[in-house]
């Protein structure tokens, strides 16, 4: 089986692939910058027994991760309980993305990640929306990334409101019963909701006029994606595990080439 992690900035997400492309599971742990090797390889064990798989079955390890100073303790702690070193998403790993950008690697490896599942799985051209710390908006057509967009994320911009403004509350994430707020917290949860949803109907509006290309697809992932997707008025399919599913790809990818060369 292969092991796939994505770190990012607010969680790191786990999951188990058969060689076939089923996931057997998929776990989400809050991302702790300060956490140890050994405190990773404890987590890793016991996301194996909650869901009942044994980690002696781990064949490969494909990683993604936006936070470097998570990386080496996280690829530390796989090699460790999986006995096998783990293969990093960076410079020398083979994607087959023709990346349209003027420093490479300035594009996380998460985007590219799910964008590689994103291109496999769904009719190009195609958007694909990310909705986490950061809400991104990426265009691909064939194998090519056209470029994104990078707007704050839902609860980052909620929290960012009430912390700036006295008065404003901490709020959860949820449709009022109507627009238009009568208190000060479902006034604030109409804009978190409706005004989100149609900043993302807005931009696939913009991106369809300014590439001129007539979008096939329009795929979300993220945890806070469900919320926001159902009040837009574009139809936009949920994938919660693309970007786990793109790092499975990539990883075979490469086996593949591996075998190739010997």
């Amino acid at each position: 089986m292969v092991l796939t992690i994505d770190v990012g900035n607010s969680n790191t997400t786990i999951g188990l692939f058969r060689q076939d492309g089923t996931l057997v599971f998929c776990s989400v742990l809050p991302t702790y910058k300060s956490a140890t090797q050994d405190q990773w390889a404890i987590q890793l064990l016991d996301v194996f027994r909650l869901h009942g798989a044994s980690v002696a079955d781990t064949s490969g390890i494909m990683i993604s991760s936006v936070v470097p100073p998570v990386t080496a303790a996280i690829c530390g702690a796989a090699e460790f309980v999986a006995g096998k070193k783990p293969m990093v998403m960076g410079p020398g790993v083979k994607t087959g993305l023709n990346i349209k950008s003027d420093l490479h690697a300035q594009l996380g490896s998460d985007i590219v990640a799910f964008s590689v599942a994103a291109i496999a799985r769904y009719p190009s051209p195609l958007i694909v929306i990310d909705m986490g710390t950061a809400i991104t908006m990426s265009l691909l057509q064939g194998n090519s990334y056209e470029g994104c967009i990078i707007m704050p994320g839902v609860r980052v911009a909620v929290e960012a409101l009430s912390q700036a403004a006295a008065e404003l509350p901490h709020i959860s994430i949820e449709a009022p019963e109507s627009l238009l707020g009568h208190n000060t917290v479902n006034a604030m949860r109409s804009g978190v909701v409706y005004g989100n949803a149609s900043m993302i109907d807005g931009m696939i509006d913009r991106i369809e006029a300014d590439s001129g290309m007539s979008i096939a697809s329009i795929i979300a992932t993220g945890t806070a994606v469900p919320d926001i997707l159902k009040h837009c008025r574009h139809s936009i399919v949920y994938n919660a595990d693309l970007l786990l599913d793109g790092l499975f790809l990539i990883y075979q990818k490469n086996q593949a080439l591996r075998h190739r060369r010997m």
